[in-house]
């Protein structure tokens, strides 16, 4: 369980869904807790950009299906306005698609709506204490689409026409990928299920040198664990579909 706020410092929540009922059932849920605040509630893509031009929440709870703008379209304009803020999507769709862009788009969290509320709250501090918080309904699916993961390279760069004629998840090892080739590819054989043994074998390294790349993988991406660190390759971009 993440840490409260140390102090008397509450986290300032908004709620961006267009069902009227569930966002009051939410606040009252939220509010009960000592160290969250809702602070605003948005029935609509364009009504999150606005109230967060005026009021600065720390935590958006956004849905995906609204009118006018949806959750993907705002989550995107919202993180490029204001980076600081955290996005947690809060949706009734399970679909590792949904999750692989929003998560692309800058979402810290995908959450299903039939998840209970205690999970609710600790996403909340997680996300604001830098973690990144998934579901585990959808985290399975998500595992999934990511063991198929291909480097279309020893680097894994994807560019020009060869990105084109690949199918599937691709590695984009970008400016802001700080790890080695090495690292790369104990990601990537991460991202298929491998164990750090089965990666030994499989690169004619010793697990004990494996055990080191894990630890620096986790490091530079300042995550506690391999699932943490294959999401968050996603939402910096280094994993595309």
């Amino acid at each position: 369980m993440d840490q409260k706020p140390a102090g008397n410092r509450k986290i300032k929540v908004l709620i961006a869904d267009d069902h009227q009922l569930f966002r009051e059932g939410l606040k009252r849920i939220l509010n009960m807790e000592d160290d969250l605040e809702v602070i605003g509630e948005c029935g609509d893509g364009i009504q999150v950009l606005e109230f967060c031009n005026h009021t600065k929440p720390e935590v958006v709870l956004m849905d995906i299906n609204m009118p006018i703008e949806n959750g993907v379209v705002a989550t995107e304009r919202l993180r490029d306005i204001f980076p600081e803020i955290k996005v947690i999507i809060l949706s009734i769709h399970d679909d590792e698609s949904y999750v692989f862009e929003t998560l692309r788009k800058g979402a810290s969290g995908y959450l299903l709506k039939d998840m209970e509320a205690e999970s609710l709250i600790n996403a909340i501090r997680s996300v604001v204490n830098g973690h990144a918080y998934i579901h585990p309904k959808v985290t399975g699916k998500l595992i999934n689409q990511l063991r198929r993961m291909t480097y279309l390279d020893e680097i894994g760069v994807v560019s020009g026409a060869a990105a084109t004629q690949e199918p599937g998840v691709k590695f984009v090892a970008g400016d802001n990928n700080p790890l080695t080739r090495r690292e790369a590819e104990v990601l990537r054989l991460m991202a298929e299920g491998k164990s750090n043994k089965m990666i030994g074998e499989y690169l004619y390294i010793s697990e004990k040198t494996v055990k080191n790349h894990v630890s620096s993988i986790l490091q530079k991406m300042e995550v506690d664990d391999r699932t943490q660190a294959v999401i968050n390759s996603i939402k910096f971009g280094w994993v595309t579909l």
